[in-house]
């Protein structure tokens, strides 16, 4: 006779029940694997997901990065170059709406001017 466990058999019925149950949990592994794998959509999703939430932290770090910009040029502003400079940037500062105005209609004049050089070949 042939010793049973040297080939893997099993030596009674009971070790047999177990080696089937071994198997049928391994191979159900293996089948979620395999479909996790071929699920191209869902795995699409997930990577999408995973994204978007990288992004949305750089975005929140940009911002960031950018406030403290904006806040180290604004004291350097306000505090440097000659005293009416400093007075302009400092009234500048504290109403900004006048500001962007007249920022807006030079930029629309600029615009302009460079429509109207182009047109005529200047």
């Amino acid at each position: 006779m042939t010793d049973a466990n040297a080939t893997g058999g099993a030596k009674g019925p009971d070790e047999l029940r177990r080696q089937i149950e071994r198997t049928r949990t391994a191979l159900g592994n293996t089948v979620e694997e395999l479909a996790g794998k071929a699920d191209v959509k869902g795995r699409a999703r997930a990577r999408a997901a995973d994204l978007r939430d990288k992004a949305g932290a750089m975005t929140v770090q940009l911002r960031s990065t950018a406030a403290q910009a904006g806040h180290t040029v604004q004291d350097r502003a306000a505090h440097a170059g000659p005293r009416p400079v400093r007075n302009v940037v400092q009234a500048g500062m504290r109403h900004p709406k006048p500001v962007l105005v007249a920022g807006a209609a030079g930029a629309v004049v600029a615009v302009g001017v460079l429509r109207w050089r182009h047109a005529h070949g200047h």
